[in-house]
């Protein structure tokens, strides 16, 4: 499984334990909730569904909505509502628990974060760590690259290159704040979210 599919299969997972969804609904909050998959398509939504089915971690149900003898009357398939079973469930379980270096990177911190209220406070402090770790390299490097290469840009370049620095360095800031909430035993505080302004934004959506 790619990369990519896994953090579908994770964030599939971790929307459906919180309620059944139809497809349509299911791609509405990736598109609205998590920043990260604002560009993809129903093309790579169905078949990582059919395969979360197929290893038994999702089940078909029909609509209560539209019944079958609804749909067939009108001429269409009755829409299909998917719910996370007891197997799935516990897989999420086991996938919140993984906090290795690829939960820090870009495309899966976001939704790492995204369903930190499900994920057990030594998990959430190794991913965020991590992904403070991860940035400071990338900052340092960042820094090092505009060093050596100040001196051939023009200012336009040279303005994309402090942007790209001064958004790494305030999202290293705002890890610095959710560490430090967490090991003042605050990081499940209702008004973490809100505090941040990040409810509906993906944290790694930034410019580097």
């Amino acid at each position: 499984m790619s990369r990519r599919s896994g953090v579908l299969e994770f964030a599939i997972l971790g929307l459906l334990r919180e309620s059944p969804m139809h497809g349509y609904e299911l791609r509405k909050r990736l598109n609205t909730s998590l920043g990260v998959f604002r560009a993809f398509s129903y093309g790579s939504l169905y078949p990582c569904l059919k395969a979360l089915v197929s290893q038994g971690w999702l089940a078909e149900e029909h609509s209560p909505e539209e019944p079958l003898a609804a749909a067939a009357l009108a001429g269409r398939r009755a829409k299909i509502v998917y719910r996370l079973t007891a197997a799935g469930k516990e897989h999420f379980e086991e996938l919140l628990t993984h906090s290795g270096p690829d939960a820090w990177e870009d495309e899966q911190f976001g939704v790492r974060f995204a369903f930190f209220s499900h994920t057990e406070r030594d998990v959430r402090m190794r991913v965020l760590e991590g992904r403070r770790s991860r940035l400071e390299e990338r900052l340092e490097k960042m820094r090092a690259s505009l060093a050596r290469t100040r001196e051939r840009l023009d200012n336009y370049t040279l303005e994309l290159q402090r942007h790209g620095m001064e958004s790494v360095e305030r999202e290293v800031r705002w890890l610095n704040e959710l560490i430090e909430m967490e090991r003042a035993g605050r990081g499940r505080a209702k008004g973490l979210h809100a505090d941040q302004g990040r409810d509906n934004t993906d944290p790694t959506d930034t410019t580097y």
